[in-house]
């Protein structure tokens, strides 16, 4: 149904907290014109999700507007930009169009993903350039839209506002090296410090190892949605699927229940480092 969104939205349309959270790559919504075009498994296509992070979102939250898609990352990557549309896969797309083809676009991780992890490619056709912009028209701006509305109303209403963006990401090193969380605001351009220093805080209190920026410094949600300078902030935060899923990344195992203390104490540094502020609550 065309006015159906394809996201859930958790908590009210107007914020109640200055922090607002988006889920974009845990759905599990396959249709069924994607299965029909599949050359793989569809089983592989798990390797795109980020497998049940909505939980530990859903279970951290208590009051925050929270946006979780629903539609499977395979079907449209909401953290790719409207043009980042890989040829290979997209009959309506030009790569001597394209600005500056991206990294993630080159290594077959586009708008429309061309590739899983250890899957090779997986369409049997291209899409017609009618189906991609039906999904950018059904799937894609509704969610941007959504998220855009929300932070500006929680910049209305608190003078500032700040957009966490979850993720999950398969383990990064081994043994005592592994990084846990990853903490992306693209290279400073985001989000203000204060705001990434009280997320390392609370990382490090929880014993968690963390990186900035490597390898994931934060995609298409990011740049489109912060404004530091107009008080809207934005950090993307991947973590580590062994944190809450079983010893087989497959199913929420028992650290989910730890994972979602850690960013409920993450959800409310934020809020406290955004409302300790000169200008906070003005705009009420």
């Amino acid at each position: 149904m065309e006015n159906a969104p394809p996201f859930d939205r958790h908590g009210p349309a107007e914020p109640t907290s200055p922090v607002v959270l988006s889920v974009p790559h845990a759905g599990r919504d396959y249709p069924l014109q994607l299965r029909a075009a599949l050359r793989v498994p569809i089983g592989q296509l798990a390797a795109l999700e980020d497998r049940a992070v909505d939980q530990v979102a859903l279970a951290a939250r208590i009051g925050e507007t929270t946006f979780v898609q629903r539609r499977a990352r395979a079907w449209i990557d909401l953290n790719r930009a409207e043009h980042e549309r890989d040829p290979r896969v997209d009959e309506g797309a030009s790569i001597t169009r394209l600005p500056f083809p991206s990294a993630k676009l080159r290594s077959g991780l586009g708008l429309v993903p061309r590739r899983a992890a250890r899957s090779g490619d997986l369409w049997c056709r291209r899409f017609t350039a009618e189906e991609i912009v039906a999904r950018i028209r059904l799937d894609h701006r509704p969610y941007h839209a959504a998220l855009s509305r929300a932070l500006a109303a929680a910049r209305a209403r608190f003078g500032v506002a700040v957009l966490l963006d979850l993720h999950s990401m398969p383990p990064l090193g081994t043994g005592g090296d592994t990084v846990r969380i990853v903490l992306g605001d693209r290279f400073g351009k985001s989000a203000r410090a204060r705001f990434v220093a009280r997320l390392e805080g609370e990382a490090a209190a929880m014993g968690c190892r963390y990186a900035l920026n490597s390898p994931y410094a934060g995609g298409h949600i990011l740049e489109r949605h912060a404004a530091p300078r107009g008080g809207i902030h934005a950090v993307q935060i991947e973590f580590c699927r062994t944190l809450y899923l079983d010893a087989a990344l497959d199913r929420p195992g028992e650290g989910l229940e730890r994972t979602a203390a850690l960013l409920r104490r993450m959800i409310d540094a934020l809020a406290d480092e955004a409302l300790a502020q000169p200008g906070a609550l003005a705009a009420e």
